[in-house]
């Protein structure tokens, strides 16, 4: 039955079928061709998925984060990394994913931050940097994996939710691997940019005091993660408790503080947020009915059998895990594998000896990579799409940045202590 559920799967994908229905599809043998089990089971699963307290920061956190893009501090957060970066080899490359590593404590998804990036600083790179095409849509697309690090990623929260992980650790744990990558990042777009001659986007490197006025006009938005850490570590609230919190944080900063926010952004927030929100709540029902399938035919004690009986060593096993999250990365939406994939994945590794925090943040880092790989990475279709580039000349554009990548991905599996030293200090 599992092998039927596959291809399945597989072959909804191949016709187009939109990934959501194709999750719930698969599992449709399961519920017509048990004899014990009546079709409606399936639908009562989708309602249970959505009836979830620790759910509740999905949609909070993707409201403030909307609130927060139209308030106007994403364009002071822009000002405030070309001040800082801008001055560097590469200019606005740098400022890119500097702004990455900001706009993770604000959007909290890969993909809208590739977007946005893409649709704003993507044209400037072009035509002022000197940048390619290729080249301006890798620097973003591999800058928009740090978003998924640093709190409050939605990626972090859907994997806490479903595999019963301290979100609170979690989005502590994110932090220095985020500024980790962000500084890899950094160092070999300016490799690439001295390698290429790609101007600075300042002549001349800013003078203190327009750099500290910058960032106390940014301020606000800065403040954005640190008071997570600090509200999960004081016990002030929960990752649900958070995100009502930061909605009114949001609130009253565009209202009282920028005085940007009107009754039409309100609105546009918080359509964009219904949409947002539909997508994942619909991609979480459908994902709930083909988790319970693959829980009735034993999918995750059997994927552990199996890769026990082809080795016992802890290595291998991470690394088998890797391989097949990078792969199904290429092909699914991170959301999607993060509610199909890691309930499946993660027992395995725990028994394997793994800590499920340190997983989680390499987990949702792996399948965030799987988005800027061929053939149908998501994130890199995005940024691809935007600026008018074919896949194959990104591909070879971000060799270097590939190579970045792997090294970061292999510090973060080899060096548990890169995410567990903050969650085992502050928590």
């Amino acid at each position: 039955m599992l092998i039927l559920i596959a291809i399945l799967f597989a072959v909804f994908l191949v016709i187009g079928l939109p990934v959501a229905f194709a999750l719930a599809l698969a599992a449709f043998p399961v519920f017509v061709m048990s004899g014990t089990m009546p079709p409606t089971v399936a639908i009562q699963k989708m309602v249970t998925a959505t009836q979830s307290f620790p759910l509740l920061a999905v949609p909070l956190f993707i409201f403030a984060g909307n609130l927060m893009n139209a308030t106007g501090i994403t364009e002071r957060l822009i000002q405030f990394a070309r001040l800082a970066t801008g001055w560097i080899a590469g200019g606005l490359g740098q400022v890119a994913i500097l702004l990455s590593m900001l706009m993770g404590g604000i959007s909290g998804s890969a993909v809208a931050d590739a977007s946005m990036e893409a649709r704003v600083l993507g044209p400037g790179m072009i035509s002022k940097g000197g940048y390619s095409k290729a080249d301006a849509a890798a620097v973003i697309a591999f800058g928009s994996i740090i978003t998924a690090t640093i709190p409050p990623s939605i990626g972090l929260i859907l994997f806490g939710f479903i595999n019963e992980v301290s979100i609170g650790r979690l989005f502590v744990a994110g932090v220095i691997p985020g500024v980790l990558l962000t500084i890899i990042l950094m160092v070999t777009a300016w490799i690439v940019a001295r390698r290429n001659n790609y101007s600075a986007d300042l002549v001349e490197r800013p003078t203190r005091q327009e750099l500290w006025a910058s960032f106390l006009d940014s301020a606000w938005a800065l403040a954005f993660p640190v008071m997570l850490i600090a509200g999960f570590r004081s016990g002030l609230f929960t990752a649900t408790e958070a995100g009502a919190f930061l909605v009114g944080y949001a609130l009253f900063i565009g209202v009282f503080v920028y005085r940007e926010l009107n009754w039409a952004k309100l609105k546009d927030a918080a359509m964009r947020s219904v949409s947002d929100l539909g997508m994942v709540m619909l991609l979480i029902m459908m994902a709930a009915v083909l988790g319970y399938a693959l829980t009735i035919e034993r999918g995750p004690q059997q994927l552990t059998e199996f890769m026990m009986a082809l080795t016992s060593n802890a290595s291998s096993i991470l690394f088998l895990v890797v391989i097949l999250l990078v792969a199904s990365g290429m092909f699914l939406e991170g959301a999607a594998n993060i509610l199909l994939i890691t309930p499946i994945v993660l027992p395995v590794l725990i028994q394997a000896g793994y800590d499920p925090v340190h997983m989680g943040i390499l987990i949702v880092t792996l399948i965030n990579f799987g988005g800027i790989t061929p053939p149908v990475g998501v994130i890199m279709f995005t940024v691809c799409g935007i600026l008018n580039v074919k896949t194959g000349e990104f591909t070879k554009s971000a060799l270097p940045y590939y190579i970045a990548m792997l090294v970061f991905l292999a510090a973060l599996a080899i060096f548990p202590a890169l995410s567990l030293f903050l969650p085992g200090k502050l928590m």
